[in-house]
């Protein structure tokens, strides 16, 4: 049995590891430049690409004369000498498609505090829509053990989940998951699709990689950033990616493990933000913003008539009508502080007031959800 999906559009996250992109310690260019054509060949189709790529650390490793690059200080020199490498392969990787390519190196923190994580979202939507591929990685040269992804793997579905991707391919040096580790098992059977993702399939897993030469993690990192991935309401696929055309390999029906959940990024974003969001303060808002939430635009300043608790930028906050009653929730672009100072003003006024260039909304409407009782009363 065979599963197929193919790219037409939206936005898709593509993670290599080290192994793909890297060869004893030199860039893989021939391996990196068909990328770049599948790459390119994408995006034609109108699809957007992240691409999360590890390597930095095996390109930086051999140029650390004396020093084994297995102490967390020498890893954190090899990605600081080999991340230059790695942007330099992909740049002429990209270059003969006229593809720009941005790097991005995240840490834990970015993804997990909600402040950190709209400025990368924002970093991100800003690069995609100027069709630009940000390549990203983790910052190794300054991420210690006790507050890193650990893995590419968990990185890419962090990365998938803040941008709303439709699709998180993970090319791999396996072609997806088995009942069994298919080197030890005869019998094992490869799985192509889940779409009942329970626990039953950590079993199948085994254990991490530990004795990978390069890399980390295994199959177990893979269905961990799956399930990632899964919540966001984005599809995942673990598949070979050392293969001639390893995206086009996967259309056209190539061994792989998709991983489908049953609803959108949209949806479960929505879902997110109407059930695991916590009011920190609450923004009161005029009639007139009322009726442009329910038509689906953003929360400018103009609209708000006051601002009631103490709260940061990124924090979430109730949106209250003229009436007092609560209309939904969302995530807030500014402070309490600011929002207070601006409130009530144009977006030009708000600027000028606040004296730097911030975000055109308080709240957007991708991080805003209406309550139901406000969604039917448009």
């Amino acid at each position: 049995m065979t599963t197929s999906f193919r790219l037409e559009s939206g936005r898709v996250v593509i993670k290599i590891g080290s192994s793909l992109a890297t060869l004893n310690g030199v860039p893989r260019t021939a391996w990196l430049s068909v990328l770049g054509e599948e790459i390119a060949r994408l995006r034609q189709r109108g699809c957007e690409i992240v691409l999360v790529a590890s390597g930095a650390v095996a390109l930086g490793r051999p140029l650390l004369k004396g020093l084994s690059g297995r102490k967390l200080e020498e890893k954190q020199a090899a990605a600081a000498l080999g991340q230059p490498r790695l942007i330099q392969a992909l740049n002429e990787a990209f270059g003969p498609h006229d593809v720009l390519v941005a790097q991005a190196l995240l840490t834990l923190e970015d993804t997990e505090t909600r402040h950190r994580w709209l400025t990368a979202r924002a970093t991100l939507d800003t690069l995609l829509k100027a069709g630009i591929v940000p390549v990203i990685n983790e910052n190794d040269t300054v991420a210690t053990d006790e507050i890193r992804y650990g893995d590419n793997d968990r990185l890419g579905a962090r990365v998938a989940q803040m941008i709303g991707a439709e699709t998180l391919i993970l090319l791999s040096d396996v072609d997806g998951l088995y009942t069994a580790d298919p080197r030890r098992a005869r019998d094992a059977a490869h799985v192509p699709l889940i779409t009942d993702f329970d626990a039953s399939f950590d079993a199948m897993a085994g254990g991490r990689n530990a004795n990978a030469g390069i890399g980390s993690g295994g199959m177990i990192t893979k269905l961990e950033a799956a399930r990632i991935a899964w919540a966001a309401g984005c599809r995942t696929v673990i598949t070979l990616g050392l293969r001639d055309h390893p995206i086009s390999a996967l259309e056209a029906g190539e061994k792989a493990t998709w991983i489908v959940p049953p609803v959108s990024p949209e949806t479960a974003r929505l879902a997110w933000l109407s059930g695991h969001l916590r009011p920190e303060g609450t923004l009161f808002v005029d009639a007139g913003a009322v009726a442009a939430l329910q038509r689906g635009a953003s929360l400018l300043p103009v609209g708000i008539t006051a601002v009631d608790g103490r709260f940061d930028r990124g924090a979430a906050v109730a949106v209250c009508g003229p009436d007092k009653a609560p209309i939904g929730k969302g995530v807030t672009a500014y402070g309490a502080v600011d929002i207070a100072t601006i409130a009530g003003l144009q977006t030009e006024a708000a600027e000028a007031q606040l004296g730097y260039r911030g975000r055109p909304a308080i709240i957007h409407r991708n991080d805003l959800v209406l309550n139901e009782k406000s969604d039917r009363s448009s």
